[in-house]
């Protein structure tokens, strides 16, 4: 249809979708068979909040257009979701969907202790103790083993991180 045949007032804005965390480009989507499991259970609120919708028809049809682009870009990850199972094999060595605890040797923060689970970037939340596979201190602590030292520069300091305990 032309836009001459069209009320200005017709025109609804488009709603702004705020994107998932960030895969970098040319990075596999890999996670945890949790993670795969928490995407799911967030579609499955997600349809049940797109069903139950209230309101005007104006109101309805926004928030359905809101839900249907979270929904959108939910299912685009699930689709390219890459499921790694934990390594149980023994090995002390750093691996996707382990559990590390490591020390500060040097810098502001030497002799602190932390333990983080490396996870995919959606399930990812220092708070709840998990990081993503792609964040800079994952990268440098992959692939080591007990008792190695891992650099990890922070700003103008070069940490180092010793490994404490892999499982």
């Amino acid at each position: 249809m032309s836009r001459g045949f069209v009320r200005e007032d017709d025109q609804e804005e488009a709603p702004f979708i705020p994107p998932r965390a960030a895969l970098p480009d040319g990075v596999m989507n890999y996670m945890t068979p949790r993670g795969l499991q928490l995407l799911r259970d967030e579609r499955e609120a997600m349809e049940v909040e797109r069903a139950a919708i209230i309101g005007s028809d104006d109101e309805r049809r926004r928030q359905q257009a809101v839900i249907n682009g979270k929904l959108d870009l939910l299912n685009e990850r699930i689709v390219t979701a890459r499921v790694v199972e934990p390594a149980n094999d023994g090995q002390q060595e750093v691996r996707f969907g382990c559990t590390v605890s490591f020390e500060h040797r040097v810098g502001p923060q030497k002799g602190k202790r932390f333990t983080f689970t490396l996870v995919g970037v959606d399930e990812a939340s220092v708070k709840e103790g998990r990081i993503a596979f792609t964040a800079p201190i994952a990268r440098a602590l992959m692939g080591k083993r007990v008792g190695e030292i891992a650099e990890f520069p922070l700003g103008p300091v070069v940490q180092e991180l010793k490994i404490i305990e892999v499982s």
